[in-house]
This record gives C-alpha cells, sequence and structure tokens, in this order.
C-alpha cells in the first residue's frame, strides 16, 4: 500500500542517516589519509630542498666491461660523457671488470668503454640518477662486421650527419667516426653528435710579451668527413696595424695505424722592436704522427719548423727544426714512457684553447734567436679512479734560454733596446741567456675528490738561470752578463673543481722557487704550475638546453703576488725588474656554440 506522501519509513532513515555517516566518515578518513600524504610529500619536498644545505645531490654509475665472450676485462678505461662529449670522469676496472664514478650532478650522459685490442664502445643517453647500473661489452672489428645487414639501409630509415655510419639489422646506428677516435661501437639508439664547433672570445690582458692589450680570436673545428677534422683559428688586436696570430690545422685518423696532422701557424707583432728593427714575424709549421704499436704501446713523433725575421733594413733571421717524440707503454693501471722535446710549451690554464704554441724569441748582440734545446726524460706513472702519481728523470741542454723583464722609464730608448726585444705595448723586454745543462728529478701525486675537485703536489730539482743584486749602477751588458745557471728546487701544490650550483671552474696554484731564479727550474715540464700564486677563473654566463655551448666569463691572474722580482737599475737610470713570469691579468667572454 503506498505510504503517503512527507512520510518517511523509520528503518529506512536511520539507515540512509547511518550510510550517511559512514559516508562522511570514509570521506573524513580519506580526506585525513590525503592531508597525511601531502604533509609527507611536503616533509620530503623539504628534506630535499634542504640538502643542498648539508651537500648537493650526487649519483652514482657503476658496472662491468666484459668481452663478446662475457669475460670480464681488467684495467679498461671508462669515461662519462657529456652530451658535448667532453669528459666528465675516467677510471678504469678493477680485477673482476668493475667500475665506479661517484659524485656525480643527477642528469643523462654518454658512457664509453675501450680497451686494448676492441673497438671503443658508447652508451649514449644514460640518465643517472641515485644509484645507476650499467653494463659495457667490447667488440673487435672482427665480430662487428659479422653484425651487418643482408640487405641495404631502408630508405625510410632515419637521417643523421655522420658520413660514415654502419647500421645493424634493426637498422640502428652501429659503427661511427668520432671525433674522438677512429671507429666507435654505438650499443644505444641515436644520441648527441658532434657538430661544426666555433669559439669567439674577447679579451683584455696586461704583463703579457706580444699579447697585452685588447684581443679577439675566433676558432673553427670542423670534421667534414668522419675520420677527417679541420681546425682554424685568428686572434688579433683591433685598431692596431697587424699584430695578429693565424693558424691552421689538419688531421687524419688512419684507424688501428693511428693517426696523422699538420698544422701552420703565423704571427705578426709590428709592436715588437730590436736592434734597429722594428716588427717580429714568426712562421711555425708542425707535422707529427701517432702510432699504435701492438696492443699496449703508442708512439708519437713529428718535428716543428720555425722561422723568426725581425723586419727593418738591417733584418735579422733565425730558423731552427725541432723534433720530438713521445714513447708510452701501458700495463693496466700503470704507464711508462720516454719523452724527448726541442721546444718548451708555456703554460695555458685555459686548455680550451685550441693553438699552436710558438716558441720564445730573443736577441743577443743584435742577433735574434730562439729558445730551444734538447730535453729526455724517462718516467712511471700509476692512475686508479681517485689518485694518481708519477716520477721521472730528466737531463736537459738548454740554448738561448729567455730572461724576461719590466722596463719602467726606458719606453722604447734605444740604448735598453741594443741588444734585447722590446714589446711597446706592455713594455717587457727579453734577453738571450748563457746555454747550460741541467739534470734532475720530478715527482707529483694527484687525488681527486667528489664534484670534480683535484688536489697536487709536485716537487722539480734542476738547474735554472739566477741573477745576483749588484751594488750599483751597471750597464744593460753588465746586468745581463751576471746571469749564470746554479742549482734549484721548486715544490708547488695546485687545487682545482667546480663549485656546484653556479657551475664555477677554478684553478689556484702556488710554486715556490728561490727568488733570485729568473728561468723556470725543469722548463720541459708538461704539467708544472706557473711560478708563484696564480689563479683561473671560468664562470658560464648561459648554457644551452643541451649543455653544449653557451657564454662564459674567463679571468687569469699570473704571479699575484708580485713576487720574484729582481731590480736592477742602469747606468742611464732606466730600472729593469726581471721575473721568471711578471704579474699579469686576461680577463674576457668567450662564446662557443
Amino acid at each position: 500500500m503506498p505510504r503517503p506522501a512527507g512520510r518517511e519509513n523509520p528503518a529506512v532513515s536511520a539507515g540512509a542517516t547511518y550510510g550517511r555517516n559512514a559516508r562522511d566518515a570514509a570521506r573524513l578518513q580519506s580526506v585525513s589519509m590525503k592531508c597525511s600524504s601531502y604533509l609527507a610529500g611536503l616533509a620530503v619536498l623539504i628534506m630535499f630542498g634542504a640538502a643542498p644545505a648539508f651537500g648537493a645531490v650526487s649519483a652514482s654509475v657503476s658496472g662491468v666491461v666484459r668481452d663478446s665472450a662475457g669475460v670480464p676485462q681488467i684495467g679498461a678505461e671508462v669515461q662519462l660523457l657529456r652530451p658535448d662529449l667532453t669528459i666528465v670522469a675516467s677510471v678504469y676496472t678493477d680485477s673482476a671488470g668493475r667500475f665506479l664514478i661517484k659524485a656525480l650532478t643527477p642528469g643523462r650522459y654518454s658512457l664509453k668503454a675501450m680497451g686494448p685490442s676492441f673497438l671503443p664502445s658508447l652508451r649514449e643517453n644514460v640518465r643517472v640518477h641515485s644509484v645507476t647500473v650499467v653494463n659495457l661489452t667490447l667488440n673487435t672489428l672482427y665480430e662487428v662486421l659479422q653484425w651487418l645487414p643482408a640487405q641495404p639501409r631502408m630508405r625510410n630509415s632515419q637521417s643523421d650527419d655522420w658520413k660514415w655510419t654502419l647500421y645493424s639489422a634493426e637498422n640502428r646506428p652501429l659503427l661511427r667516426m668520432l671525433e674522438d677516435g677512429p671507429l666507435i661501437v654505438v650499443s644505444e639508439g641515436p644520441g648527441t653528435q658532434p657538430k661544426l664547433k666555433a669559439r669567439l672570445m674577447a679579451t683584455g690582458q696586461a704583463g703579457t710579451f706580444g699579447e697585452s692589450g685588447e684581443r679577439f680570436s675566433a676558432t673553427v673545428e670542423d670534421t667534414p668527413a668522419g675520420s677527417k677534422e679541420l681546425l682554424a683559428r685568428v686572434d688579433f688586436a683591433p685598431g692596431t696595424n697587424g699584430n695578429m696570430e693565424s693558424m691552421l690545422g689538419f688531421r687524419q685518423d688512419l684507424g688501428f695505424a693511428g693517426s696523422v696532422q699538420s698544422v701552420a701557424a703565423v704571427s705578426v707583432e709590428p709592436q715588437v722592436v730590436g736592434s734597429g728593427d722594428r716588427g717580429l714575424d714568426e712562421a711555425v709549421i708542425e707535422s707529427s704522427e701517432t702510432m699504435h704499436l701492438g696492443e699496449a704501446v703508442e708512439a708519437d713523433i713529428g718535428s716543428t719548423a720555425v722561422l723568426g725575421r725581425l723586419a727593418g733594413p738591417a733584418s735579422s733571421t733565425a730558423t731552427a727544426m725541432l723534433p720530438f717524440a713521445n714513447i708510452a707503454w701501458r700495463s693496466g693501471l700503470t704507464t711508462v714512457h720516454y719523452r724527448m722535446a726541442s721546444m718548451i710549451q708555456p703554460k695555458a690554464p685555459d686548455q680550451s684553447e685550441a693553438r699552436v704554441w710558438q716558441p720564445a724569441m730573443a736577441e743577443r748582440n743584435g742577433a735574434l734567436t730562439i729558445e730551444h734545446g734538447v730535453h729526455q726524460e724517462i718516467g712511471w706513472e700509476r692512475q686508479t679512479d681517485a689518485s694518481g702519481m708519477a716520477v721521472l728523470v730528466y737531463a736537459d741542454n738548454l740554448r738561448n734560454p729567455v730572461m724576461e723583464a719590466l722596463d719602467q722609464f726606458a719606453a722604447g730608448d734605444s740604448a735598453a733596446t741594443a741588444s734585447v726585444l722590446f714589446d711597446q705595448a706592455s713594455n717587457l723586454i727579453r734577453a738571450a741567456g748563457p746555454s747550460f745543462s741541467s739534470r734532475g728529478v720530478q715527482a707529483s701525486v694527484e687525488h681527486r675528490f667528489a664534484g670534480e675537485n683535484r688536489l697536487r703536489a709536485s716537487y722539480s730539482s734542476g738547474s735554472a738561470l739566477v741573477m745576483p743584486a749588484l751594488p750599483h749602477p751597471a750597464s744593460l751588458a753588465e746586468v745581463l752578463a751576471s746571469a749564470h745557471p746554479h742549482r734549484a728546487e721548486t715544490y708547488a701544490i695546485s687545487l682545482s673543481g667546480t663549485i656546484e650550483g653556479t657551475k664555477t671552474r677554478w684553478q689556484a696554484s702556488y710554486t715556490w722557487q728561490p727568488e733570485d731564479t729568473i728561468t723556470a727550474v725543469a722548463p720541459f715540464s708538461q704539467d708544472a704550475s706557473e711560478p708563484f700564486l696564480n689563479v683561473h677563473l671560468s664562470q658560464p654566463i648561459h648554457v644551452s638546453r643541451d649543455g653544449a655551448g653557451g657564454l662564459e666569463a674567463l679571468i687569469d691572474i699570473r704571479n699575484l703576488l708580485a713576487e720574484g722580482y729582481r731590480p736592477y737599475i742602469l747606468s742611464d737610470g732606466s730600472l729593469l725588474l726581471f721575473a721568471q713570469d711578471q704579474r699579469g691579468v686576461r680577463a674576457g667572454l668567450a662564446f662557443t656554440f
């Protein structure tokens, strides 16, 4: 029987009320659980947000390197690469083929493994997080050729910019020519590819012979064919008649045989004057070949032809042929090498600059001279993931060592430039000192910390030119004649790294040696720090999304505390300040794309 409108069954009403209360309770519990989840999530976010105050979030990547048969490879080198193929870290596998790279910033990287008798193996687009495991396989060229497809590449396949590429049966890139090696095995899909590189730089500097003032430079690097590389660079001072340096280089990979390269450079320095002549011109042609002799031996041999000329009515010319050779034998983490060199290369804190170094020139008795010699060394080194150490013995025969001084008053006086080269832009003079021989020892230890930070300490012994104090004003000839070789020792410490967050790359070094020395101890050393206190900073201002290029600010300060100066008053009242390294500063902007 129908119930009158407006009347409810008490039982139904009670059930509905109970149902509503139950639903309200469930909803309240759900809301409470969601609030708890949000609070927990917020706590986690706060924890991670506060983490940088105590230490940057770090990640690691580890794994095992094996051959195609599954045998672990001992002593294989594993490199972690950025998208632009620059190296973030390099380690070696242990006795079980394992590797570990720690203290990394989470992101996308590539992993590259290399070993004797194998093609390098590249794993692209590796996403590195807190703990990432990536195993790599090394293959021989014969094994790789067995994978090639029976049919040609499909017409609708993905295109790329590689000039020479082999594809697997799945139509994925298998073998590629990279800019840092002849052949590489790609084990994952297409990733970042090397492009045409260009670098523009504008700097201002003081305290550098031949390079003081405003400078502009442009560098272009191209790989027109898979195994070829072209490099061009021009450096000039605006608003001057000349004062420029240009360079052109070519490199050809020869596969397993090695590589050959040739570089030519010319510099014009009209502001450098000599004995009645104006303008110093230099030309350098360097040719070299790298050879792989077996699985563990690599040899690099070549020579540098040098021509220097002082323009003017009484022009002076100097020439030299400077050979060099380096033979290294590697076994696991240990390397033994022999090196012979003829040219002293200046120390360059900014390794991103591509250039060929020209030998220093000076003048003696009105004749142009080239600083060179014969250097021979035998060394041993051992590198592990976190540390390294090296020891070597050497013997030098140095000819025409350059002595440099700051001329504060002469400002181009013909009396001061009678037997020296004078740079009108920096007020620096260069004279050739007496030739001498030296024997010595070098030793260094290095430790690598998290965040690409490094600490290095080194020791060197040998001979250097010293200049004693003179009690009275003397002629320039008397001052130069007082220089003579003397045994000396140096101690150096260097710190470098990258500041997390700002990505500032920095390097600070201090090298101590007796203050009466005006030339370097062990001048042919390849990794010695500049004398006294030096600071180098590189600050990215804007970086592209893929991290491949951008704008950065650079600053280099040499001999910050102005140490090691030897003052001499000449008979004409001029003051000369001799030093192994003048205090100088260089700052500017660089754009890479």
